[in-house]
Parts: C-alpha cells; sequence; structure tokens
C-alpha cells in the first residue's frame, strides 16, 4: 500500500480544486499536494475495504450467525 509522502514514482496531474480552498489552504501554509495525495489515499482504502466487505459478505455473514448460535470458538479460555 502506498502511502502519503513516501518515496515513490510520482505523476503530476491536473486537478480543478475551488479557488477559496485553495486561497485558505494557502493561508495555513498547508501544501496541497500532501493533501490531495492523504485524501485520495484515505478514500482508495476505504473503497477498497468495502469491496472487500462485498465479496466476502456471504463468508461474514455465516461466520456472524455462527457466533451468534455457538458463541466464540474458545471463549471459555479467554482470560478477559
Amino acid at each position: 500500500m502506498l502511502r502519503p509522502g513516501s518515496k515513490s514514482e510520482r505523476k503530476s496531474v491536473g486537478l480543478s480544486i475551488d479557488c477559496r480552498l485553495i486561497d485558505e489552504a494557502n493561508a495555513l501554509g498547508m501544501d496541497m499536494s500532501s493533501l490531495a495525495e492523504a485524501a485520495i489515499a484515505a478514500v482508495v482504502s476505504a473503497e477498497k475495504t468495502r469491496r472487500w466487505q462485498e465479496e466476502n459478505k456471504e463468508a461474514i455473514d455465516s461466520w456472524n450467525d455462527y457466533v451468534r448460535r455457538h458463541g466464540l470458538p474458545l471463549a471459555k479460555d479467554r482470560l478477559f
């Protein structure tokens, strides 16, 4: 997984961003490239998680149903 600010190959892209937002970020001394990269990384991560959950929904539901009916395996051995 790429992390914002990691030393990876960079590519310049064109973005259209609200001028007022750019002015505010610049006034606060924020690095627009780092902000954009971090936001994109967060959205990509969330979408990957959503897709994984969707692809594995049947198995997740099955396991949750098992736990509802039988409890957690080895629960009797838990120390908390």
